[in-house]
C-alpha cells in the first residue's frame, strides 16, 4: 500500500501544497505562487515540479505515493475537467490528465476547491463525526460544499453547492458578480456584510462603525459590544444565511453545517443570528441540526485534496 499523498489547493495567488502520510498526518506544507499570466498556462508545470522537488528532498519514489488532489476554483466534473477557472485564466480542459502526464502517471484526481475543503472538514476538521453535512466559506463570496453519505456531490459539471448564489432577495439593485441579483453571497460574505453595515450607515444613527475601517471583523467586533447598527446588520445577515440554508437543508437534509471563512473568526455568536432564521424557514425534518465552526482555516483545501486521492 502506498505509504503517501500529495494535497494540492489552487488559488489565484498561492498554490498551498501538502505532503500527508495515508493516515492524515501532515509531513509537510508548503506554498509557491499562482502564475495566472499567459492564461495560467505555468501554473500546472509548476505544481508538478514543486512536488517532483519535495519527493527527491524526502527520498520518495513513485511507487510510495498513492498520487495526488487538486481542489480548483471553478466547476470540475467527475472526469476531472475543469469548466472554466476565471480567476486562473483557464477555460475547458481536462486538469487530471495533464498533471499525471506532467508527473510521469502518478494518478490525480480534481475537484471544486470548495467541495474539496468540506471533504477536508469532515475527515480532520469540525465536520469529523458527519457524513451528512454542508461546509460554507463565508469570504470574499460565500461558497459550499456538500458531503452526502462521505462523499462529495459535485453535479453534472462540478458547480453543485454553489450556495451563493441561491436567490434571497428580490429587491436587490446591485448586481452580483455573477450578474443576476439578490444572492446570499451579496449579504452573508464578507463583503456583503460590509455592503449591508454601509447601506444603514446612511442613515444618521450613531455608531462605532464610523470610526476606523469596516470590515466584517469590525461589526462582528461591535455586535459584541452592543452597537444597535451593527447588531441590525448581523440580524440582517442572519436571516438570509438562515433562509439560505434553509433551502440548501430542504434539499440535502444534511446533519450539520460546518461554517469557514473570514467571517467565522467572530466565533458562536454568528449562530445566535442565524439559527432563528434558520429554523422558522427549515422543514420541520432539517431543523435539528448541528451548527459548527470549521477548525482546518486555509488548509482545508489540502487536506480534503488528499482525501480525494485516498477515497
Amino acid at each position: 500500500m502506498s505509504q503517501y499523498v500529495f494535497g494540492v489547493d489552487i488559488g489565484g495567488t498561492t498554490v498551498k501544497l501538502g505532503f500527508f502520510e495515508a493516515n492524515g498526518n501532515v509531513v509537510d506544507k508548503w506554498e509557491i505562487p499562482t502564475r495566472t499570466e499567459n492564461g495560467g498556462e505555468a501554473i500546472l508545470p509548476d505544481v508538478a515540479e514543486s512536488i517532483q522537488k519535495k519527493m527527491q528532498e524526502k527520498g520518495i519514489t513513485k511507487d510510495a505515493v498513492a498520487g495526488v488532489g487538486v481542489g480548483v476554483p471553478g466547476p470540475v466534473d467527475a472526469d476531472g475537467v475543469v469548466h472554466v477557472a476565471v480567476n486562473l485564466g483557464w477555460g475547458v480542459f481536462n486538469v487530471s490528465e495533464t498533471l499525471s502526464g506532467l508527473l510521469d502517471g502518478m494518478e490525480v484526481k480534481t475537484g471544486n476547491d470548495a467541495n474539496v475543503a468540506a471533504l477536508g472538514e469532515m475527515w480532520k476538521g469540525g465536520g469529523q463525526g458527519y457524513k451528512n453535512m454542508v461546509a460554507v466559506t463565508l469570504g470574499t463570496g460565500v461558497g459550499g460544499g456538500i458531503i452526502i453519505n462521505g462523499e462529495i456531490l459535485s453535479g453534472a459539471v462540478g458547480a453543485g453547492g454553489e450556495i451563493g448564489h441561491i436567490h434571497v432577495e428580490d429587491d436587490e439593485q446591485d448586481i452580483c458578480g455573477c450578474k443576476n441579483r439578490g444572492c446570499l453571497e451579496q449579504y452573508a460574505s464578507a463583503t456583503g456584510v460590509v455592503r449591508l453595515a454601509k447601506r444603514k450607515l446612511q442613515g444618521d444613527e450613531e455608531s462605532v462603525l464610523r470610526n476606523g475601517e469596516l470590515s466584517a471583523k469590525a461589526v462582528f467586533d461591535a455586535v459584541k459590544a452592543g452597537d444597535k447598527v451593527a447588531i441590525w446588520v448581523a440580524q440582517q445577515f442572519g436571516y438570509y444565511l438562515g433562509k439560505g440554508l434553509a433551502a440548501v437543508a430542504g434539499v440535502v437534509n444534511p446533519e450539520a453545517f460546518v461554517i469557514g471563512g473570514g467571517v467565522s473568526k467572530a466565533g458562536e455568536v454568528l449562530f445566535e443570528y442565524i439559527k432563528p432564521y434558520y429554523e422558522s424557514y427549515v422543514f420541520h425534518a432539517s431543523r435539528n441540526v448541528d451548527f459548527k465552526l470549521a477548525t482546518l482555516g486555509n488548509d482545508a483545501g489540502i487536506y480534503g485534496a488528499a482525501k480525494m486521492v485516498l477515497d
